[in-house]
């Protein structure tokens, strides 16, 4: 079956291809309805990988946060038109102890393979999950990076300690405004603290404890636990500010991507006995977590709805640049393109 898919070529510039899709009874057809730009994809658009990295990548499409309809499956599992998320993670090894999103060999979309920004996608079946009908889709397109913040939340219950009364989130953008509102749903009776840099950004963070700029911290701060999402050239500072506020055996999670290594004050780790650890992508496990999370919790999902800063109905290759472009100007929150291409 021939498939139209739209791929960046170069920096800025898209091109359409056919490629050839084979139809087996481990595929579910799936027609993308809303798709989210996610910083990563950014990177690739506007060439900031590096030209190394991009000739090696490109061209692919992009995309992998999205959600569609189900237009073709052989077994009847799932009916034609079923809501369902697709999981960007393709493992294709098994492995009892590491997860599927750390395995080396797992493929992802988007990144070295073709993402979502295509006619139709053709999944293996056990990298969708049902939606259930009633579901915000535009909230929905966005559930990989929720479930990358669940998962991190997850990971978190197994090696923490029981100080878990006070929780601070660095980094005022998306993946920390999620984080903070998992947390805040998830421990009712926790204080969650967001620490960040831009007080208008802290502003959209009307359901924390307290809201905090890093560089004008009251005196007497302390926490339990952290999360830093900052990501980029604030992830240092982030880092070097929980070492200098957290207890003693306390957890610290990385979620923030960084292009280049950063430095932390490492002595400081062994003197106050903290257990740091990262978390990077999602598995179908959380898909699962995210889609159930999101069904029981519709406050939560009106706090996320809060979060969409643009949308943009796309049906050709102009308004997919124009989608990218506008996006780049959205200083705050998620651009949702509606996908009729």
């Amino acid at each position: 079956m021939i498939n139209q898919v739209y791929r960046l070529v170069s920096e800025r510039q898209f091109e359409e291809a056919n490629v050839e899709e084979a139809l087996t009874e481990d595929v579910v057809v799936v027609r993308p309805t809303y798709l989210s730009i996610c910083a990563a994809d950014q990177r690739y658009y506007t060439g900031s990988r590096g030209k190394e990295m991009l000739s090696k990548k490109l061209p692919m499409a992009l995309i992998h946060e999205g959600v569609g309809q189900v237009t073709y499956d052989a077994t009847g599992e799932f009916e034609i038109g079923t809501k369902v998320v697709m999981i960007p993670n393709t493992p294709v090894e098994d492995d009892s102890v590491i997860a599927e999103n750390y395995r080396r060999s797992s493929l992802f979309r988007s990144s070295g393979y073709d993402g979502l920004m295509q006619e139709n996608v053709f999944m293996r079946r056990d990298r969708v999950v049902r939606l259930p009908e009633n579901m915000d889709m535009e909230v929905a397109a966005y559930s990989e990076l929720i479930s990358v913040a669940f998962h991190a939340i997850t990971r978190f219950k197994k090696k923490a300690n029981d100080n878990q009364s006070v929780f601070g989130v660095w980094g005022d953008g998306n993946l920390g405004f999620i984080t903070c509102l998992l947390l805040k749903t998830i421990y009712p009776e926790s204080k969650v603290i967001i620490f960040g840099k831009t007080q208008y950004k802290l502003d959209f963070f009307s359901f924390v404890d307290e809201a905090y700029l890093v560089d004008e911290l009251p005196a007497g701060v302390v926490i339990d636990n952290a999360f830093e999402c900052a990501g980029g050239r604030g992830s240092q500072y982030a880092v070097e500010q929980i070492i200098d506020l957290i207890k003693p055996e306390g957890t610290i999670s990385l979620l923030g991507v960084s292009e280049n290594p950063i430095e932390f004050n490492s002595r400081m780790v062994l003197e106050k006995g903290l257990t740091v650890f990262g978390s990077s992508r999602s598995g179908r496990e959380d898909f699962q977590n995210t889609v159930n999370f999101l069904s029981e919790n519709e406050r939560a999902v009106e706090y996320l709805s809060s979060l969409i800063g643009q949308r943009k109905v796309v049906r050709n290759l102009q308004d997919i640049i124009e989608a990218f472009e506008t996006d780049l100007r959205n200083p705050f929150g998620k651009t949702v393109m509606e996908w009729k291409v």
